[in-house]
């Protein structure tokens, strides 16, 4: 039997349980901490310390509630010393004109992408509430983010993973109550904070052709500079951020004045690749380097839609962003 073999110390046997959970533990790490690296830090640290555990593992509750146990202690662990992801819609008030130049924020920790590919679709659970892709979608993961770790934990535990209040309780040391008390806090906060109709349901809504269209649509009028196409794109009260810059726009003029003056005139040349990133369509940005010769990587550009129209863009800035969604290293 496998567990007994990695009970007895077997590594191999332990790599071989853990690994068909593996992508699972991640997301719900992403979702918990709202970065893709600190969910490869918190998970590494939650399966060192099943593996140092397991010989004490009873199975009085099956192996995967128990990694959730796991994991999610190591979560509540970081997110005591790292606090919260923000977006730049936290530090304050869209800009009324384009800033040329913005600078980055360094000491601010920002929420970052999330590649979804080996994300599954469904529900973890029948009795789960959110489908996997729609928990982690960006308006989800950034309300999360608000809560403190153990509302955080319990809405997470309960809404996506489909455990009961009691079964949550006994992973985290408390009592029924105390988890439906944090339940009903969280449950208000991400209903303020979350759109009622959700990117899945969005998408699932347009065809694959328009969404096909949509995407390119985006990245042809960048790469053109082509104001007009861009325009018929997007909603009147559209949003455009691009962490870790803190300026960011809202509504179709600021959209618009930045686009032009900014991505369209004073970057230079773009390329494109579309890509898919926390559940919805996205695109992988390139900027032309005089020095290199070629397109480099600079975000990953993730769309939210209204109907069949970019209702927000969130540039991911940085290289490593696309390499996260395995995304080619430069473009001609």
């Amino acid at each position: 039997m496998r567990l007994a073999r990695a009970q007895a110390g077997d590594a191999a046997a332990f790599s071989r349980l853990v690994e068909p959970l593996r992508h699972e533990l991640h997301a719900h790490c992403y979702r918990m901490l709202g970065s893709s690296h600190d969910a490869d830090d918190a998970l590494q640290d939650a399966l060192v310390r099943a593996w140092q555990a397991l010989p004490r593992f009873e199975g009085r509750s099956s192996l995967r509630k128990w990694l959730y146990t796991v994991a999610t202690n190591s979560c509540l662990d970081a997110v005591s010393r790292r606090g919260k992801r923000a977006m730049p819609v936290d530090l304050g008030p869209a800009s009324d004109h384009t800033v040329v130049g913005d600078a980055p924020l360094t000491d601010v920790a920002w929420l970052g992408p999330y590649a979804d590919a080996g994300l599954a679709s469904g529900r973890a659970r029948p009795d789960a509430r959110y489908e996997q892709r729609e928990a982690v979608e960006l308006a989800f993961v950034a309300a999360l983010q608000h809560l403190p770790g153990n509302q955080r934990a319990a809405l997470l535990l309960f809404e996506v993973l489909g455990f009961s209040a009691a079964e949550i309780a006994a992973m985290m040391q408390t009592s029924t109550a105390s988890v439906n008390s944090a339940l009903q806090r969280a449950r208000k906060l991400v209903a303020e904070r979350v759109p009622p109709r959700t990117q899945q349901q969005t998408l699932h809504s347009v065809d694959d052709a328009r969404l096909r269209g949509i995407v390119a649509g985006f990245s042809g009028a960048l790469e053109r500079g082509d104001a007009a196409a861009l325009v018929a794109l997007l909603t009147e009260d559209v949003t455009w951020s691009m962490p870790p810059l803190p300026h960011w726009y809202h509504g179709i003029e600021a959209v618009t004045e930045f686009a032009v003056k900014v991505p369209m005139t004073e970057c230079g040349s773009w390329r494109h690749i579309p890509t898919t990133a926390n559940g919805q369509p996205a695109v992988g940005s390139y900027l032309w380097n005089d020095e290199a010769g070629m397109h480099l990587p600079w975000s990953v550009d993730v769309l939210t839609l209204r109907g069949d129209r970019i209702a927000e863009i969130t540039a991911f800035i940085g290289a490593e962003n696309l390499e996260l969604l395995g995304l080619p290293a430069s473009q001609p």
